[in-house]
C-alpha cells in the first residue's frame, strides 16, 4: 500500500505519494514518469527550479517548480524523501536528505529558495520512509557531529547509543524553518515488514542498510540498483 501524508492530501490541485518495493513509484504517478526531471542525487545541497518536463538537471538533491504537470521525485532507499508544498497547491518542491544532506543544510537551502519569493509559513512538508531510529546505527563520531554541529537536544538527535533519528532531525530542522506543519508518512525502512499476504517479500520497503547487510553475509545476493523507491508530488494540470 502506498503511503500518503495526512497534511499533503488536504492541499488542493496536487497529488502526491510515497513508493515502496511492490510498487517503486506509486500507481496514480505512473502517468506522469515520462515528465520526471533528468538528475544525479549525490547527497548535495544543490536546489534546482524545474521549468519544463524531463528538464536535464545535473547534479541535484533538492527541485522546486509552480508549473502543473511536472512530477518531482526523490528516489530514497534508507535516506529522507521530503515533500513540501505550499498549502494553496499553488508550488511545490521535493528534497532528497540523507545524513550528509542533513549536515550540510539541504533543508535550510530550500527554506531559503522558497524564501526568496514567499514564506516558509505558507508552505507544508512531509517526511517520508526512511530508515529510523530502532534500525539506524551508526558510529559514534558521526553522532558527535551531529551533535556538535546542529543546535538539538542530543536526546532527539541520537535516542539510543550509536542510532541516529533522521526524521526527528528533519523535523525539527523544518519547524525552525517556519514552515506552517510538518508531518511523517511512512515508517522504518529497514526493519517494517511487509503485512500483504498476496506478495512475497518479507519487507515493505527497498533499503540499502538491509542489503548491504545481507550481501555480507551471501554475496551472491542481488543489490538495489534501479530498485529505490520513489517519493513524487505533482501540481495536476488544469
Amino acid at each position: 500500500m502506498t503511503d500518503y501524508s495526512p497534511l499533503l492530501e488536504a492541499v488542493p490541485k496536487i497529488r502526491h505519494g510515497f513508493g515502496n518495493k511492490a510498487a517503486l513509484l506509486p500507481g496514480h504517478l505512473l502517468p506522469y514518469r515520462a515528465t520526471l526531471p533528468e538528475k544525479k542525487q549525490v547527497h548535495g545541497t544543490r536546489i534546482v527550479d524545474v521549468l519544463q518536463p524531463a528538464q536535464p538537471c545535473g547534479e541535484a538533491d533538492g527541485f522546486f517548480t509552480r508549473q502543473p504537470g511536472i512530477l518531482l521525485s526523490v528516489l530514497t532507499a534508507d535516506c529522507l524523501p521530503v515533500l513540501f508544498s505550499r498549502r494553496d497547491g499553488s508550488a511545490i518542491a521535493a528534497v532528497h536528505a540523507g545524513w550528509r544532506g542533513l549536515l550540510d543544510g539541504i533543508l535550510e537551502q530550500m527554506a531559503a529558495h522558497i524564501s526568496r519569493e514567499d514564506a516558509t509559513a505558507n508552505w507544508v512538508a512531509s517526511i517520508g520512509p526512511a530508515a529510523g531510529p530502532c534500525c539506524y546505527e551508526v558510529n559514534e563520531e558521526l553522532v558527535e557531529n551531529f551533535k556538535r554541529q546542529l543546535p538539538l537536544p542530543a536526546a532527539l538527535i541520537s535516542p539510543r547509543y550509536r542510532h541516529l533519528d533522521l526524521a526527528a532531525i528533519a523535523e525539527y530542522k523544518l519547524d525552525a524553518l517556519g514552515f506552517s506543519a510538518v508531518d511523517r508518512a511512512g515508517s522504518c525502512t529497514i526493519c517494517t515488514p511487509d503485512t500483504d499476504p498476496q506478495r512475497p517479500q518479507r519487507f515493505k520497503y527497498t533499503s540499502y542498510r538491509r542489503n548491504s547487510h545481507r550481501r555480507e553475509r551471501d554475496p551472491s545476493h542481488p543489490g538495489i540498483t534501479g530498485r529505490n523507491q520513489y517519493a513524487g508530488i505533482i501540481i495536476a494540470a488544469e
